[in-house]
């Protein structure tokens, strides 16, 4: 929902410039000359690859570090001459915002009530609103840590809210958050600008949230290339956007790893079984079949232009950077294994915590060469079960079979047959990129000759040579997630094995990420991953749909979207599906319960 801005400027950025210095003693320019007004009473988003200067632009407006030059004015108060008193009018949530996880929801709230001043009259005022506005107050008593990621996220939402800014500053607050928690924080953030007239200004890696605001900037590499209504971005794509439908029998993520070669395409992602892609030629211009071979003899439609598509053709326009080839070298010369060969066997697999049941009796099979997605709300043990799944955890009860290992007494036989990538960065962030690939390729047993072959070949796939000697903990967000996927492949595993791996990635990086993965399943490396973009689930070969710890669906995406019924099973899209699902078991437990 898109609200009206109304008048005045909530921020004022004239010639912003911000510089850093790499412990190499390089000097990096985070924000370079940069001018910008966010209006006061609506809702603007800041959007851009990684290291576009998104969170350093937000961390000044907050008033966390100076301006190397320019000026920044908030809430008509110059930010260089009074910090305090733009840090007393605003509220500022950071990625990960600081919860403390051994005090309960009312405890945190108190906690940062107490930091702010606030009196008991004021708080019981504000407490109801804010339990209302984030459905929390049945929760009151649990310990933050025992909260689902979404209900985390509400939770520090409200302590950022508890002092009543006039502005607030949200850095990637969807981050790791499943669609039906993001609908609800998206619904409090909407109804904050609309009842209360605050100024929200907001980094999102989710382009349809940007969609919604008021206002957008587009930054790249700390410069800033568009600002305006999100239409006015749409609008340079205007024309120039298809779908196209693959040969029978094809997945959709092929055709689209085909189409990001071709000069003549822009971006192009798979979408509901067909491929949605922006040609380089505007609408006036030759179809886009005449100009990329890869579209030859397929049906192909115009169809609408979004902001995605114009934020493509945008970054395009400045450096070319859309539409990249990335092939992936083979990652070992023994010939593909036959597709059918089950790999992972999971059969009425149970996993407690005391007397809580994370896991109940959850069975599904995987077969080599396949990407498999495990995707359900936060809380509903996909997680638990693919720690299981790489033999981080072990199993209540059931049967787990990885490569050919009862995971349930041969945990470290399989281990040598898996890759591992965490949703958070896990490696040594103190040692350098090279570094870390000879201290892995140690780990997994490699020695000599292989070992120089394995971290070469991982240096040059992942184009990490020029960074090699730069500490790992220091690389941009896109960079720490190669150097984590160049490790977990660097001993050639059967089975890879992603928990959340493009969790606050840039549209640039996913789609990179997803053409490596679609060329390594193509070797017939086996793929399971966790993610809460459900585009992203159009990659798969096929899904499995958890919640309350119970499988709900398995089955690909075109099976799994053909239980949605709200726009027809057609053009129903994996979110609409992946919501009317878990939506309808959660009515069906409420049903049944006592």
């Amino acid at each position: 929902m898109s609200m009206q801005p109304h008048g005045g400027v909530a921020v004022l950025g004239r010639h912003v410039r911000k510089t850093f210095r790499r412990e190499t003693g390089e000097t990096v320019v985070a924000l370079d000359d940069l001018s910008l007004e966010v209006p006061h009473g609506g809702l603007a988003a800041l959007v851009g690859p990684d290291g576009a200067g998104k969170t350093t632009l937000i961390r000044l407006i907050a008033g966390l570090m100076p301006l190397d030059a320019g000026t920044l004015v908030v809430n008509g108060t110059d930010i260089a001459r009074d910090p305090q008193r733009v840090q007393d009018r605003i509220a500022y949530m950071p990625q990960r915002f600081g919860l403390y996880e051994d005090l309960t929801v009312r405890e945190n709230l108190d906690l940062y009530a107490s930091l702010h001043g606030i009196s008991d009259e004021e708080r019981r005022r504000r407490y109801p609103e804010l339990f209302q506005m984030t459905d929390l107050a049945p929760f009151t008593g649990r310990l933050a840590g025992h909260l689902s990621g979404g209900m985390k996220q509400k939770l520090g939402l409200a302590c950022t809210l508890i002092g009543a800014p006039e502005l607030l500053l949200l850095d990637e607050p969807t981050v790791g958050v499943d669609p039906l928690s993001r609908r609800e924080l998206w619904e409090i953030i909407a109804r904050l600008v609309r009842e209360q007239n605050l100024s929200v200004l907001l980094s999102t890696s989710y382009l349809d949230e940007a969609e919604r605001c008021d206002q957008v900037f587009v930054l790249r590499e700390g410069k800033l290339l568009a600002s305006g209504p999100p239409g006015e971005v749409t609008a340079l794509a205007a024309g120039r956007s298809f779908e196209a439908e693959p040969q029978a029998g094809e997945p959709a993520r092929n055709l689209q790893s085909r189409l990001l070669d071709e000069p003549a395409i822009i971006d192009a992602v798979p979408e509901a079984g067909r491929v949605h892609l922006v040609s380089a030629q505007n609408g006036k211009s030759a179809a886009p079949e005449q100009s990329a071979a890869a579209l030859a003899g397929l049906s192909i439609i115009p169809v609408p232009a979004r902001f995605e598509d114009g934020f493509m053709v945008l970054l395009r326009q400045q450096s070319g950077a859309a539409g990249k080839s990335l092939a992936a070298p083979p990652l070992s010369p023994e010939p593909a294994a036959r597709s059918d060969e089950t790999i992972i066997t999971v059969h009425d697999l149970v996993r407690k915590f005391g007397t809580f049941t994370a896991v109940d009796r959850v069975s599904f099979e995987v077969h080599r060469g396949e990407i498999f997605g495990l995707l359900g709300p936060n809380g509903a043990g996909k997680t638990t079960t693919f720690r299981m799944l790489c033999g981080l955890l072990s199993a209540t009860a059931g049967t787990l079979r990885v490569a050919g290992f009862d995971l349930r007494r041969a945990r470290a036989s399989a281990r040598q047959h898996i890759g591992y990538v965490a949703q958070k960065f896990s490696l040594y962030g103190q040692l350098t990129v090279a570094d870390n690939l000879e201290f892995f390729a140690s780990a997994y047993g490699l020695r000599g000759r292989r070992k120089r072959e394995r971290v070469a070949w991982a240096l040059t796939q992942f184009e990490l040579e020029p960074l090699m000697r730069l500490p790992s903990g220091q690389l941009p967000g896109g960079y720490k997630q190669r150097l984590a996927m160049a490790t977990a492949l660097l001993h050639s595993p059967d089975i890879l094995f992603l928990d959340e791996p493009t969790s606050g990635a840039d549209p640039l990086a996913r789609r990179e990420f997803w053409r490596r993965i679609t060329q390594f399943a193509e070797q017939r490396v086996t793929v399971v991953v966790t993610t809460h973009f459900m585009e992203e689930a159009e990659y798969c070969d096929r899904v499995a749909i958890l919640d309350g710890g119970r499988m709900l669906a398995v089955g690909t995406p075109a099976e799994v979207r053909g239980l949605a019924a709200a726009a027809g099973p057609d053009r129903a899209t994996m979110e609409d599906a992946f919501i009317a699902i878990v939506e309808r078991a959660r009515e069906h437990r409420m049903d049944a319960s006592p």
